[in-house]
């Protein structure tokens, strides 16, 4: 697929473009789960043999930037302990930019991004992945903003106390009247909304309530895909008009259709076989551990048709000539997800992305928007809503 914005002349070669661009950019990742197994599993994010898609030594070969990782709990957890699940991922994420100084550095703004990035640090930032994890409760922004969150997901993959969720049947028809109020908290905050997994309708209800741009933290191309949880390109000229921007989902089944279509066959299968392994912990009050999860669903589905990394330039193509090059970014979903494309295995692979896309015409400065540019731009216009309502931030 030829990017719209391949022009022709006396250009730089791609390679040296792209080795330009990987030695400055600030390259950012909006979304990776990798918290879970720092929990779960005592996972050290220095280890130089890790089997995650997240390691200090990955982000380092893969030129990261800054990392936002996902304080996410399943919406089945118990409702009375989604707050305490969520501390103990925030604490854990905490013990290790504490543990590795010399490598990682906590962000709270896009200036600490940058700082940081000079210092060659990676910036570390969080996302709550779900509405549900506040228990109903808008105070809980406010302690989560205080100890680094910034930004939430206002669903999850069912519908919460916010709003309807792209994966279940309607209850709100859109946005709650408590998920509008905590859009306006989050604004306040200089929180930024995050628009992945939320129904189509409650999508354009975000979009009337917001005073600062959205964010799609890892979300991919409904045209290319037709995936629920992808933005049609409605929605993507809707989210440019707003300023937001998309952050490219790197998981196979947002990707690929064929991957997509061949997972609908064993879906059925493939949830009882998840059930299965649930219910005995479910019976000792427990959940299943993250991990053996995602491993068991890794080999259920190990005979589907993964796609090339190239899919993921796809869908960036796409999303640049829908909602233009300064509304795209990346959102991987690493260490969430049970299918990442061929070649894009963890984030040390993220420099072949970057020459795939300087072989399809960007030139440097549109590369530095898509890598992170422009989700620093949003980070700082939710800023300075923030600002706004309070001066004295």
């Amino acid at each position: 697929m030829a990017s719209p914005l391949l022009s022709s002349g006396g250009k730089p070669d791609a390679e040296q473009i792209a080795a330009r661009v990987l030695d400055r950019a600030i390259i950012i990742d909006t979304h990776a789960d990798t918290p879970q197994v720092m929990l779960e599993n005592g996972y050290d994010l220095a280890e130089a043999a890790s089997p995650y898609m997240i390691s200090i030594p990955k982000m380092r070969a893969g030129h990261l930037g800054a990392e936002f990782f996902s304080i996410w709990v399943d919406v089945n957890w118990p409702k009375q302990d989604l707050i305490r699940r969520a501390l103990d991922l925030i604490d854990v994420t905490h013990e290790q930019i504490v543990h590795h100084a010399d490598s990682l550095g906590w962000a709270g703004t896009a200036d600490d991004i940058e700082r940081l990035h000079r210092q060659g640090k990676v910036a570390i930032l969080m996302g709550v992945e779900g509405g549900h994890e506040i228990e109903g409760d808008l105070r809980v922004l406010d302690i989560f903003y205080r100890l680094g969150v910034r930004y939430m997901t206002l669903t999850h993959t069912k519908n919460d106390e916010l709003g309807d969720s792209s994966g279940d049947d309607p209850r709100w028809n859109g946005l709650s009247p408590l998920g509008r109020d905590a859009i306006k908290r989050m604004n306040e905050l200089g929180m930024m909304v995050d628009i992945s997994h939320v129904s189509d309708k409650t999508f354009y209800d975000a979009l009337s309530v917001t005073r600062a741009p959205l964010l799609a933290s890892h979300s991919s191309c409904r045209a290319l895909c037709n995936a629920p949880r992808d933005m049609s390109d409605d929605m993507l000229r809707a989210l440019a008009r707003n300023g937001g921007v998309i952050d490219i989902n790197f998981y196979s089944g947002f990707l690929s259709r064929e991957f997509a279509d061949s997972y609908k066959k064993i879906e059925k299968h493939v949830e009882e076989e998840i059930a299965a392994a649930r219910a005995p912990y479910a019976q000792r009050g427990e959940h299943l551990p993250y991990l053996e999860e995602v491993e068991l669903q890794r080999r259920l589905i190990k005979d589907l048709p993964v796609p090339s990394y190239t899919v993921i330039a796809d869908h960036i193509d796409h999303a640049v000539k829908i909602a233009g090059v300064d509304h795209v970014g990346l959102g991987s979903d690493f260490d969430g997800i049970d299918s990442a494309p061929r070649g894009m295995e963890d984030v040390s692979k993220i420099p072949d992305l970057v020459r795939e896309l300087a072989r399809r015409g960007y030139n440097e400065q549109e590369l530095e928007k898509i890598l992170g540019g422009n989700v620093l731009r949003v980070m700082r216009e939710v800023e300075q809503v923030a600002q706004r309502h309070h001066p004295s931030k």
